[in-house]
Parts: structure tokens; C-alpha cells; sequence
């Protein structure tokens, strides 16, 4: 039996390892290929003299990729890895004498 489309695609999206090796040249001239494939197979390897290289993704991809990596993995981590931590505040207040008030 066949998964449903809406599976077949999260799987398909869920794949980190670059599915085709583009060489620059090549990439250049068939961009707009180059571009479908990213979101139709997934990540798709480009190298220039098969040493530099960059990855094309899909927009739902990358926002997946960086969403994850921006959001901490609980309160307490956040505020323990936060830039501000070190920073002496004067956190003293005046004491509240309350308020009058007419009963």
C-alpha cells in the first residue's frame, strides 16, 4: 500500500544528506533544475573544483534547520547561556510603606 502524499513529502523533506552532486558550471546554466529538484528530492550539493561547496535547500527546510537551532531547550538553559549573564543589577527597591486608604 502506497503512503498518502502529505507522508511521501515529509519524508521526502526530512532528508539532511544532499540527494545530487552539482558541479558550479553546471548549477549556472541549470539553475532553474537545480532549484526544482531542491524542492522536489531535497538538498542538493553544489562544488566548485570539488573542494568548496554549498548545500540548496528549500525554504521549509532552512526555516525547520533554524527555527530548531534558535530556540532553547528549556527556560533554565536560556537564562544560564544568555549574554547578560555576569551583569550586577541593583535590584534593591524602597520598602512600600503601603497606602492610605478611606474605609
Amino acid at each position: 500500500m502506497r503512503k498518502p502524499k502529505a507522508a511521501r513529502e515529509n519524508a521526502r523533506t526530512r532528508r539532511t544528506a544532499p540527494r545530487a552532486h552539482w558541479q558550479l558550471q553546471t548549477a549556472k546554466a541549470r539553475f532553474s533544475e537545480l532549484f526544482r529538484r531542491a524542492r522536489s528530492e531535497g538538498p542538493q550539493l553544489i562544488t566548485r573544483r570539488d573542494k568548496e561547496g554549498v548545500v540548496m535547500i528549500s525554504d521549509e527546510q532552512y526555516e525547520r534547520l533554524v527555527g530548531k537551532a534558535h530556540q532553547p531547550r528549556s527556560l533554565l538553559r536560556f537564562f544560564r547561556e544568555s549574554p547578560l549573564v555576569g551583569i550586577e543589577l541593583d535590584l534593591e527597591r524602597d520598602r512600600d510603606q503601603g497606602r492610605d486608604i478611606e474605609l
